[in-house]
C-alpha cells in the first residue's frame, strides 16, 4: 500500500493533468459604431449607371468595386444576381469614383474600404438609426467642382505619413507611402425616395448633430476609403474629372435586407465596432 504522502502526491499531479482552466473573461466589445465591406477594384468603364442609366460611354472614366457586373444599364436585379468581389460576399451592392490618372495612364487603388458608421449625430439619433433602404442610391462629392471650396467633401491624405496635412486637393506623398482619399457620404433620408433628379436631394448631411426634418430618417454614413499606391509630385495626378477636388462617389444599395438589418441592430445601435461579417471584431 502507498504511503499516504505519495498517495496525495500522485493525486496531485491528475488534478492539475486533467483540470479544466478557466476561459479568459469575455472581452468587452470596442465601443465604435461600425461594420465594414472590403471590395477591391472590380473593372473601369465610362460609364455611370445612376447619373446616365442606359447611356453606355456617356459619362467619364469610373472605376468599379464590389459587384462585377456594374454598366450604364445595371439595375437592382442585376446586382442581386450578379458576382461581388466584396467581403462579405453578401454585399452585392456596388460602388465606384472617377478613375485616377498618373501621367495619363490609370492607376487603380491597393486598398479599398467602406464603413458603415453611426457618428455625426447624437447619440439618441444614433440608437434610432435605420437600415439603408434596398436600392438606394447616393452620389457624394462634387464631379463638377472648378476647384475646393467650403462645399468640398472629400479629402487627400498620406497612409502612414501624417506630418501631411490633409488636403481639398492631391497632397504630396513621401516615398514608402500610398495616397489616400477619404469621403464621407450624407446619412439622413426623406424617408421616401431612393434617389432623385439630381441624385442628391433624397439625401442630406446632419445639421447640429441631427438630421434635418426634411430628411428625418437617420441612416449609417458611408465612409469610403480608398488608398492609391503612388507618391511624389501632384502635379502629375489628375482625376477623370478633373482635379483632386472633383473627388466623388457614387453607392448602388444591394445589401440583402436582412442582413442589413441585422449590422445596423447588432453594430450601429448599440455602437459595437464589428468586422466584415458583421461581428463584434
Amino acid at each position: 500500500m502507498l504511503p499516504v504522502s505519495r498517495l496525495i502526491a500522485l493525486l496531485s499531479v491528475l488534478f492539475a493533468t486533467f483540470a479544466v482552466a478557466p476561459g479568459p473573461a469575455s472581452a468587452e466589445p470596442v465601443r465604435v459604431a461600425e461594420f465594414l465591406a472590403d471590395c477591391p477594384f472590380s473593372h473601369r468603364l465610362p460609364d455611370d449607371p445612376i447619373v446616365f442609366p442606359g447611356l453606355p460611354g456617356a459619362s467619364h472614366m469610373h472605376s468599379f468595386f464590389g459587384s462585377r457586373v456594374t454598366n450604364a444599364h445595371t439595375q437592382l436585379a442585376d446586382l442581386q444576381r450578379g458576382a461581388t468581389n466584396c467581403n462579405p460576399a453578401v454585399d452585392k451592392s456596388s460602388y465606384w469614383v472617377p478613375t485616377l490618372y498618373r501621367d495619363g495612364a490609370p492607376v487603380e487603388p491597393a486598398i479599398i474600404t467602406f464603413y458603415y458608421l453611426g457618428e455625426g449625430v447624437r447619440d439618441d439619433i444614433v440608437a434610432r438609426t435605420q437600415p439603408l433602404p434596398l436600392g438606394l442610391r447616393i452620389v457624394a462629392g462634387n464631379a463638377r467642382a472648378t476647384g475646393p471650396d467650403d462645399t468640398t467633401i472629400s479629402r487627400w491624405s498620406c497612409l502612414h505619413a501624417g506630418h501631411v496635412p490633409p488636403s481639398k486637393d492631391f497632397v504630396n506623398c513621401p516615398s514608402g507611402t500610398m495616397l489616400e482619399s477619404y469621403l464621407d457620404f450624407p446619412q439622413c433620408w426623406n424617408g421616401r425616395d431612393l434617389d432623385s433628379a439630381d441624385h442628391k436631394s433624397h439625401m442630406a448631411y446632419p445639421v447640429g448633430l441631427q438630421c434635418p426634418s426634411s430628411h428625418p430618417v437617420p441612416v449609417p454614413k458611408l465612409r469610403q476609403v480608398i488608398r492609391y499606391p503612388v507618391t511624389g509630385d501632384p502635379s502629375r495626378l489628375r482625376l477623370a474629372s478633373g482635379g483632386g477636388f472633383t473627388m466623388h462617389g457614387d453607392f448602388f444599395n444591394a445589401w440583402p435586407v436582412e442582413e442589413m438589418e441585422r449590422r445596423v441592430r447588432d453594430c450601429i445601435r448599440p455602437v459595437i465596432k464589428c468586422g466584415a461579417d458583421g461581428r463584434p471584431s
